[in-house]
């Protein structure tokens, strides 16, 4: 922030989370980094510059790997890491009003924002001097979708690192992008137009394909020359991006190494450290469900949140079917939590639980009607699937049972003499009979023995 008398101090957590980050993006990472400045007025810098690392960042050259949602096309994609670097955060500016303005040097070469009538700027200091991570990515996507979903990606990423939270609602991701175009046949890349105030995946899509479309049309138009290198702002309201300055160049900047930090030094040790507590990535993640046979579909939902994943794998280690541990949780598990706006770990319900519920219905014990009610218990208060049952007072005594069967196939004589003639299909409608007779307290795994052979009866 410039502070008088103030100098700055590394921070030394930022290193550990930029190794794990670099680590988890497949970089090479460099054992000798260091600081630089990075020159330019803003009124978000009150110091006039930035701590960041230009020639030599802590790591370079990696890559990540995604799958495209099967309703944008599907696929893998893999998009190349240019660098992964250091520096300290910006202040924010606030935009009241209409939030219309413009940016002007003055003759006296300082800075100043010109607002519109009735609307002004203010500045929060607040993130001002706090570590950041920048990620820099080689221009291998090519649609807005693409783009989204490498951002997506980034955060899944660093949420299962633990880097960040990665809200970008709270500024703790962010995403500017750089787009240009290039005709088919040319081998150079056409005038690049940073784009910011991105705050969501969707707007980075739109965001794009709108930019993408304004060049292509400037360039079809032979006004190319109206493409520059500038800062464009992303208007949600228009649904438009819009000239915010003219980009500074590298020269601009002047950068040069920063005097009042020193080198990042990092031994081999301290990497493997690192390496050694990685977790499980979204990556390996998705392709070890892939390999238990679950769809792609099912494998984007659980690998997407962490601790979704986590939920899931602890329910498949108690025992429970794998396939029908992502039903419930992709269905009515995941509905619930939407409407109560919850996450997975604030509701009551427990993997051992989920996973005995799954044996209950399978084994038999209860009905998938009666499991349905007694999981919307276990989310909302908690307990166990055999209190619940016990509660629940469910039929079990086969004498029961089988009074309630010999009532069905008294009532039902046509449909039991079809049955014995070879509409075996009948069965089905003779269960769903005797349980609305029990009003669904009746255990099916017994109720279709005992139905089962008294429909095979020869009298």
């Amino acid at each position: 922030m410039g502070l008088p008398g103030a100098l700055p101090v590394l921070n030394s957590k930022v290193i550990e989370c930029a190794v794990r980050l670099g680590l988890a993006l497949n970089c090479n990472l460099s054992l000798d980094s260091k600081f630089d400045r990075k020159q330019y007025f803003y009124p978000d810098l009150p110091k006039g510059y930035q701590i960041s690392q230009f020639d030599v960042p802590i790591a370079t050259g990696g890559f990540v790997d995604l799958d495209l949602p099967v309703e944008f096309g599907g696929g893998h994609r893999r998009f190349g890491i240019t660098r992964v670097h250091m520096e300290e955060d910006a202040g924010k500016l606030l935009h009241t009003g209409n939030g219309s303005y413009s940016e002007e040097i003055t003759c006296s070469g300082s800075f100043r924002l010109v607002e519109s009538p009735g609307s002004f700027v203010q500045v929060d200091l607040n993130r001002a001097g706090v570590p950041l991570l920048e990620i820099v990515s080689e221009p291998d996507m090519r649609t807005g979708i693409e783009a989204a979903e490498y951002a997506a990606e980034l955060q899944r990423l660093v949420r299962f690192l633990g880097v960040s939270n990665g809200n970008m609602q709270e500024g703790s991701l962010r995403c500017d992008v750089n787009v240009s175009i290039r005709p088919i046949g040319q081998l150079e890349f056409g005038t690049k137009v940073e784009i910011k105030n991105l705050n969501s995946f969707s707007a980075i899509n739109r965001a794009i394909d709108f930019e993408i479309s304004r060049q292509v049309l400037l360039h079809n138009e032979g006004q190319s020359n109206q493409i520059i290198q500038e800062t464009r702002l992303w208007d949600e309201g228009t649904q438009k991006t819009v000239a915010m300055r003219k980009k500074e160049g590298l020269s601009d900047y002047r950068y040069f190494p920063e005097p009042d930090l020193p080198e990042v030094i990092l031994s081999a040790e301290y990497i493997d450290g690192i390496q050694d507590s990685l977790p499980e990535l979204p990556e390996m993640k998705r392709r070890r469900y892939e390999q238990m046979g679950l769809s792609m579909q099912d494998v984007l939902f659980l690998a997407n949140d962490i601790n979704v994943a986590d939920f899931f794998d602890a329910t498949i280690a108690k025992g429970a079917d794998v396939k029908l541990a992502a039903n419930w949780i992709m269905g009515d598990i995941a509905a619930y939590m939407k409407n109560e706006k919850l996450s997975i770990n604030e509701i009551k319900l427990t993997p051992q639980e989920l996973a005995e519920l799954i044996a209950s219905i399978r084994g038999g014990t209860i009905s998938g009607k009666i499991g349905k009610e007694i999981l919307f218990e276990l989310m909302d208060r908690g307990g166990t699937v055999k209190g619940l049952i016990e509660v629940k007072d469910l039929i079990v005594d086969p004498v029961e049972i089988e009074k309630i069967v010999d009532k069905v196939l008294a009532e039902n004589p046509k449909q039991l003499e079809q049955y014995r003639g070879g509409k075996t299909k009948l069965q089905g409608y003779f269960t769903g009979q005797a349980m609305k007779l029990s009003k669904g307290k009746a255990n099916p795994g017994l109720l279709n023995k005992i139905l089962l052979d008294k429909l095979n009866a020869k009298s």
